[in-house]
């Protein structure tokens, strides 16, 4: 599916030249405001006007590129049509150059340097020395005169090396460091600094907001990320990088803000965290042609799920055992009521997704797969809980808005469910949830399937006094980037950093991209219910009476049906074998969650309050719909966002149900000459508990 549906690449083109025109012309209403304006006030339009030549200049370099034959449907006039679409970007150009050079004359620059903003690679230059001044200028009060004369005067042959002596006296300075880049980085915003992977570059100041000042060979300074970098050690006898030495050194190093300290990164899914920043190769690619914003990265959350099952749920539903691995930590059998007690945990709450606003959209080149937010519990540094992953709908006429079903009944799909149960019982003071909206997508070109990630946020569910966040509805700005950077914006072109009027102000945060999400208290039966699952574990509420069910029947028979409790012998159970993996295939969730719903309507009101009656009809229904499908050769395997694998799989399973309904069970699909299913595994039956527990970090 388009990300457009009905839109060809030169009506996206004419789209974006008018939002183009609309902020020029506001940018042109601003400078006439006041009769003069203040030198920060100039500065501020003048660094606008680079960021919207360089916007004009991608929209002019697309527009060039554009094919009849890709239209979608016949274009009238279609060559007129960009010609006067080239006209009115020139124009634009013409009123930007003009704006610029009223602003030079009057910041009393030569008018050489009103041709800049002409030229990108210069303009991106002297903005970022600009940028580096300003910087300059409010952390030493005692150098301001001396920068000003500086950034006014550059373009001079005297005030170049003045430029070159300070940068030289810089490197003497006990704060500047030398750095290596463990990856490609572009420019976010005039100010920014773009740098590739292994390129040096000289630190001259370090921020504690993790934007640092720094220069490369060539003499450019800006702001880069902190978290782009490594230390990097010079040989004492030539004084050149040892390339053994940084290829051997894997530890992204994180420095505080004076320098002070350095803490290596010892995250156990550091290395997914390290791919995503480094590998990005494709998304560079994607982001230089127009494709994708720049604040859009790989997702760092589908990265933790391919590197095996530690942050699935089926993990996390397993049993926890104790540091001395001796007895169950999160399973205790209560003989008074002949089941497993319930357990209260510090986090143990409903979370609904509302919707996602204004987010951006990416280029025709890009087929859109899946839109999705991913959530998971994260204190700051490392991810505590499993990983959910919830599907967004959308409509073709607001396709920057993402909406979730709060409540799934019936036939729709619990990918689909926006309620989600939240527990844990981590002692971390920074506990919050981690959200990232992504998407997946396939290159039209090429046939590269990928995932995106178009913001994160972290909701903290603490206050610096542990006390809970209050239950209500949050709106939560989405950052761009991975969650190890900080203050990267997920469009530039709309940057929460613009200074100027209060509604202009209040407009650019409308169009910012956002998260709605609610949290609700629990009621006594919701309570009841997830005092029953494990104390770690985020999950979908339409199927979280099937989980609980789950948890019993383990219960009896680790605790209660054992011959003994030192026994570790594989145990015969198809459920407990199995039930984890449907967790990774919400289709089959699906299937067994309506088998049950319609068997449960079948029931006699005494018989719904006989948890032993619904255990053993609960076994036989998992038998009957769910198990034999696991280990059919006509399933195709669970392929992630494809369209086609997952209609295959629906037929599948919608055939084998009706054919289990005609035949009264699934006996007869299992023993069918026309049933083909894979070799038998011991896997299929036994369960060996010692071996799928989780062990107690404690």
């Amino acid at each position: 599916m388009l990300s457009w549906r009905g839109r060809g690449p030169l009506q996206a083109v004419q789209r974006r030249s008018q939002d183009l025109r609309q902020q020029v012309e506001r940018l042109l209403s601003e400078s006439q405001l006041k009769g003069t304006l203040d030198a920060n006030k100039r500065r501020d339009i003048y660094q606008r006007c680079i960021q919207l030549k360089r916007e004009i200049d991608e929209n002019r370099k697309a527009l060039k590129n554009l094919n009849k034959s890709d239209e979608p449907a016949p274009v009238g006039s279609y060559n007129q049509r960009k010609e006067d679409e080239e006209n009115i970007l020139e124009k634009l150009t013409k009123q930007l150059q003009e704006l610029a050079g009223t602003i030079t004359k009057q910041n009393g620059a030569p008018e050489e340097k009103v041709q800049n903003i002409s030229q990108p690679e210069e303009v991106e230059e002297d903005s970022e020395e600009t940028e580096d001044d300003l910087e300059e200028e409010e952390e030493e009060d005692d150098e301001d005169e001396e920068e000003e004369d500086v950034s006014e005067d550059e373009e001079s042959d005297e005030e170049d090396k003045e430029v070159e002596e300070e940068g030289d006296s810089s490197n003497e300075e006990p704060s500047s460091k030398e750095y290596i880049a463990v990856g490609d980085f572009v420019a976010q915003q005039a100010g920014d600094l773009t740098f590739k992977k292994d390129e040096v570059l000289l630190i001259l100041k370090k921020k504690p907001d993790g934007w640092w000042i720094a220069k490369n060979i060539h003499g450019n300074k800006g702001l880069v990320p902190k978290t782009y970098l490594e230390p990097c050690i010079k040989e004492k006898e030539n004084q050149e990088y040892s390339e053994e030495e940084s290829e051997e050194d894997v530890e992204v190093v994180d420095e505080t803000a004076d320098g002070t300290e350095i803490k290596p990164r010892t995250d156990s899914h550091w290395n997914a965290i390290r791919k995503a920043i480094t590998e990005s190769n494709t998304i560079d690619v994607l982001t230089a042609m127009g494709a994708i914003p720049a604040g859009f990265r790989p997702s760092t959350l589908h990265q933790l799920l391919e590197e095996g099952s530690k942050f699935q749920a089926g993990y996390f539903l397993q049993p926890e055992l104790t540091t001395s691995q001796l007895a169950f930590k999160d399973m205790i059998w209560d003989p008074e009521n002949g089941t497993i007690k319930p357990r209260l945990s510090r986090v143990s709450l409903i979370l609904t997704l509302w919707s996602c606003r204004m987010i951006p959209l990416p280029g025709v080149s890009l087929q859109v797969l899946s839109r999705h937010v991913r959530l998971c519990l994260f204190d700051g540094s490392k991810v505590l809980s499993n990983i959910h992953t919830v599907r967004a709908t959308w409509q073709p006429k607001k396709p920057k808005t993402w909406t979730f079903s709060p409540r799934v009944t019936g036939i729709l799909p619990c990918l689909l469910d926006g309620d989600c149960f939240i527990r844990s019982n981590s002692s971390s003071p920074e506990l919050g949830i981690l959200f990232e909206v992504g998407v997946s997508y396939v290159r039209n070109s090429t046939g590269e399937k990928g995932e995106l990630s178009c913001g994160w946020v972290f909701l903290k569910l603490f206050d610096a006094s542990g006390i809970p966040v209050p239950p209500k509805t949050y709106e939560l700005y989405l950052n761009g980037g991975t969650p190890y950077e900080k203050g990267i914006e997920v469009d530039p072109s709309v940057s929460r950093r613009a200074t100027s009027s209060v509604f202009h102000q209040m407009m650019t945060m409308r169009r910012q991209p956002q998260l709605l999400v609610k949290l609700r208290s629990l009621n006594r039966r919701s309570r009841s219910i997830l005092s029953l699952l494990p104390e770690t574990l985020i999950g979908s509420m339409c199927y979280i009476h099937l989980l609980v069910f789950y948890r019993e029947i383990l219960g009896d028979v680790l605790l209660k049906d054992r011959i003994s409790m030192q026994n570790a012998d594989l145990i015969s159970n198809p459920i407990l074998a199995t039930f984890p993996k449907l967790m990774e295939q919400p289709d089959l969730m699906d299937i067994l969650r309506t088998a049950w719903a319609e068997k449960e309507s079948t029931f006699k009101r005494s018989e719904k309050r006989d948890r032993e009656f619904l255990k053993s009809m609960f076994i036989l229904v998992y038998h009957d719909c769910v198990y034999p499908l696991l280990h059919s050769t006509l399933l195709p395997p669970f392929r992630w966002a494809e369209e086609e694998t997952e209609a295959t799989r629906w037929k599948v399973s919608y055939d084998f149900l009706k054919q289990n309904q005609e035949n009264s069970g699934a006996l007869h699909a299992l023993l069918s000459p026309e049933g083909i299913h894979e070799p038998f595994d011991i896997s299929e039956q036994a369960y060996d508990f010692l071996g799928e527990a989780r062990k107690s970090v404690n």
